[in-house]
């Protein structure tokens, strides 16, 4: 078979389109497709751009972290462009994130990580995440909304807050969506979390009574698609006991109890303010799946944040009693009969601010021999930094100190020679609580080497 020149090869590739060449969509690419059929106007393609020329632009006078800061927000407009993920309403929020790192990393001071800023005469909020930049943080915007609702005499800032955060909401699920344009635990963007749109919700249903429009009903009802919408696109796990509204959209199999109480909650006030039979009829789905689920995120001692996964951390902790206690005051109010979980849960998950972890010291059932290992095991209630040491005489001889999980945890010590050795240990729990426990090894002696005749 005859070989074609060289030449000729480079010459046929020359003259093909860009789109032929490129591996992936380009931004540009996609951005003059969209043009091309109408689906954005021109200037928008003109400025986005050009937005993106920019960012381009610097970073080649960046370095070290404003480069990697702004890099990482340009790789993730470069992915979504490359999973044909540029629709006409996603793209106002992410050419505006785009320029708020540009405008950030190029001349303001570098931020401590999770700060929160919002950039006047904006109010959304934002917050920068390392490796990820400065992002639009939807959970505190609404946050955000809901005080400036509970403050009274702010229902000009609400409106104007709640105006500009629709102007970026997205199509998404057969209705709107507040996403999430970057990359975050394992999950890539854009992405939808049932807390922060839950939060939404009552932000958007309490506007509509208080501002007297019914506009923000509609809203609300628009954002209901991702509660009826299983994942990736929406939040919606059905379960055979319930519905689960997932806190990513990205992680169909994570239960987070905080998350799926918050979304809950939104969904309550929508339906109750709003008298909306789909809101009740997608509360009530969950509600029984909550009312199943969240016996097992109680260790009798303090939460569990997920399944799978471990206890909360202190403010996690503080965040889902209070969410429950929410729970339990919106169904208390309505005369719902199935409060009681909520309440209780509540009660004891602040009790267990105050409770100390119970230790007990666990020993072997036969007494050791000095030179040998031997294991203590530590059984402990609830989440705690714990010391354990042995002592002989009053002296101390051995000492560990780490953060554990609760549960029965194995240490292995080699006594050096015979006698009692006094095993302590004590905890304190993230909320300061102290508790101890102690119990008292009998060591015997080392068998005698047996010599040879």
């Amino acid at each position: 078979m005859p070989r074609t020149p060289v030449l000729a090869v480079l010459v046929t590739v020359l003259m093909l389109p860009a789109s032929a060449l490129a591996k992936d969509p380009t931004v540009r690419g996609e951005l003059n497709r969209l043009a091309a059929s109408d689906a954005i106007v021109p200037e928008q393609q003109t400025a986005w751009r050009d937005d993106y020329d920019a960012a381009q632009a610097a970073l080649k006078k960046l370095h070290g972290t404003r480069f990697r800061e702004l890099r990482a927000v340009v790789v993730n407009v470069d992915r979504m462009a490359a999973r044909h993920q540029f629709t006409p309403s996603r793209l106002p929020a992410v050419f505006m994130t785009l320029r708020r790192n540009r405008d950030w990393w190029t001349a303001k001071p570098l931020p401590r990580t999770g700060q929160r800023a919002s950039f006047a005469p904006s109010q959304l909020v934002w917050q920068y995440y390392p490796g990820q930049g400065w992002q639009i943080q939807w959970l505190a915007t609404f946050g955000k909304a809901n005080a400036l609702w509970s403050y009274g005499g702010k229902d000009d800032e609400l409106r104007r807050l709640l105006d500009e955060a629709l102007a970026y909401a997205t199509q998404r699920a057969g209705g709107i969506a507040f996403e999430y344009l970057f990359t975050f635990d394992g999950g890539r963007p854009p992405w939808v979390s049932g807390l922060a749109q839950g939060t939404g919700l009552s932000a958007l249903s309490r506007a509509a009574i208080r501002l007297r429009t019914t506009r923000y009903f509609d809203a609300a009802r628009q954002a209901l698609g991702i509660f009826r919408t299983p994942p990736p696109e929406g939040v919606r796990f059905t379960r055979s006991t319930g519905v689960h509204y997932l806190q990513y959209s990205y992680a169909p199999t994570l239960r987070i109890a905080n998350g799926f109480t918050q979304a809950l909650n939104g969904l309550h006030d929508f339906a109750a303010l709003a008298n909306d039979e789909e809101g009740r009829v997608l509360f009530a789905s969950g509600e029984r799946e909550l009312r199943h689920e969240l016996p097992q995120f109680d260790t009798g001692a303090w939460s569990l944040y997920s399944k799978p996964g471990a206890e909360s951390d202190l403010g996690y902790h503080k965040v889902l009693r209070d969410f429950l206690q929410n729970l339990c005051d919106r169904l208390t109010k309505a005369g719902s009969p199935s409060p009681t979980l909520y309440c209780d849960t509540a009660r004891r998950f602040t009790a267990d601010l105050t409770t100390p972890p119970t230790l007990k010291v666990r020993l072997p059932a036969k007494d050791p021999r000095a030179k040998a290992g031997v294991t203590i095991r530590i059984a402990l209630d609830k989440i705690s930094t714990v010391t354990v040491t042995a002592a002989r005489g009053g002296k101390v001889v051995f000492s560990h100190t780490a953060r554990w999980a609760h549960g029965t945890h194995a240490l292995r010590i080699t006594p050096s020679r015979r006698g009692a050795l006094t095993i302590r240990a004590g905890a304190v729990d993230l909320a300061g609580n102290v508790g101890s426990g102690q119990a008292v090894l009998h060591v015997k002696a080392a068998p005698k080497k047996k010599h040879k005749d």
